[in-house]
């Protein structure tokens, strides 16, 4: 497009359910415009969009894995077009697998798993660097990392190859973090607890936060929303001399 959009730009992946669709509603409430990728959940996605150009944002919803280098190139590329900037990304894309010992993982679920959890963000996070950097005549930007609790915690017995892929989430920010801090680039991360998402369903137990509940500080699961929130403070210049940092969004746990 000719003509640079003036409303900033973030781009959420995965932003058609749970913390992605929070943070792109809220994302649009706080004066962003929106891109969102998806996978799968096409009507997901479109009703995120459409509530975010209710709101009078402009938005844009396109399958892109993550884990593909070229449909993550075609994403960025569809923003150029659309919007001709990008200010935010956040990596929230992330995929979780049925819950299992260790010895019982398949080879496959965890190639998959690192695909999507830990080289998506960094494919997205070379995109957005590209753009961003003062280096390359950039405006700068911001990039927030979602990573999980079980990055500390492990998910023995349920998730060990995801809380793995999430660890490698956090060694990745604190390098890029280091990499980029004088090219006008703040690079964060998000450590959400036990949320009420419906990724459980996906691990094989949609009701397993209610479960664990009892074992947070807190006495209770967080809401998307609140993981939201926290991932649009890091965006923000309120949070202009911070970078390298993670936050935990995990009711104490």
């Amino acid at each position: 497009m000719d003509t640079v959009s003036q409303s900033p730009l973030i781009l959420i992946t995965g932003g058609g359910r749970g913390v992605g669709a929070a943070t792109a509603r809220l994302a649009a409430a706080q004066g962003y415009d929106v891109a969102m990728s998806f996978v799968s959940n096409e009507s997901a996605a479109l009703a995120v969009a459409a509530d975010i150009k209710a709101s009078g944002r402009r938005a844009l919803a396109m399958r892109a894995d993550s884990a593909d280098p070229e449909q993550v190139s075609q994403l960025f590329e569809a923003i150029d077009r659309e919007f001709g900037r990008i200010d935010v990304l956040v990596n929230n894309a992330a995929i979780i697998a049925q819950q299992s010992r260790l010895e019982d993982l398949e080879f496959e679920r965890m190639q998959r798993i690192f695909a999507v959890n830990s080289i998506g963000p960094m494919l997205c996070a070379q995109q957005a660097a590209k753009r961003m950097s003062w280096r390359r005549k950039g405006r700068g930007g911001s990039v927030i990392n979602i990573s999980s609790a079980s990055a500390r915690l492990g998910s023995p017995n349920e998730y060990v190859d995801y809380a793995a892929s999430k660890g490698a989430v956090e060694t990745f920010t604190t390098g890029f973090a280091k990499e980029v801090a004088r090219d006008g680039i703040r690079v964060n991360c998000i450590r959400p607890g036990h949320i009420y998402t419906e990724m459980h369903a996906s691990g094989g137990e949609p009701g397993r936060v209610d479960r664990v509940k009892d074992s947070i500080p807190m006495g209770r699961g967080g809401q998307p929303e609140e993981v939201a929130r926290a991932i649009l403070w890091l965006a923000s210049a309120e949070a202009s001399f911070i970078t390298g940092a993670f936050l935990d969004v995990t009711g104490g746990k």
